[in-house]
């Protein structure tokens, strides 16, 4: 019976495979880190970040047609607050605000790409 349960399973480095389930698991962690990335817009603002370093609102606006202000605003708001981009403004008269990935949101980078790469095989064993 112990050899079907899954969680038993997955690799889980320094720590006991019983807290796969637990408050503070594998699970925990990587529902908190969906939640983040959660919502249309957040995904296609962390790739553009990735791709441009740097960029004002009307860049990441023009980009992504389709995107209403207050979207744009709203997932840049969420993201700042979950440390994955950063907010710089420049105090300058016309305002001058620039976003860019934190050390945070480049580290999550490489997680997206996996994911990517999944559903490319995922798609192609169809």
């Amino acid at each position: 019976m112990i050899e079907t349960i899954t969680h038993f399973k997955v690799p889980v480095e320094h720590e006991e495979r019983s807290v796969c389930l637990g408050p503070d698991g594998s699970v925990a962690h990587v529902t908190r880190m969906l939640r983040m990335i959660s919502g249309r817009w957040k995904l296609p603002i962390l790739f553009h970040l990735f791709a441009e370093p740097s960029m004002r609102t009307s860049q990441l606006k023009r980009d992504m047609p389709g995107i209403s202000q207050k979207m744009l605003t709203q997932h840049l708001r969420e993201l700042e607050n979950d440390r994955l981009v950063e907010r710089r403004d420049f105090g300058e008269q016309p305002p001058r605000v620039e976003y860019q990935l934190t050390d945070a949101g480049r580290g999550l980078i490489p997680v997206l790409m996996v994911a990517r790469e999944f559903s490319i095989r995922h798609v192609a064993e169809r």
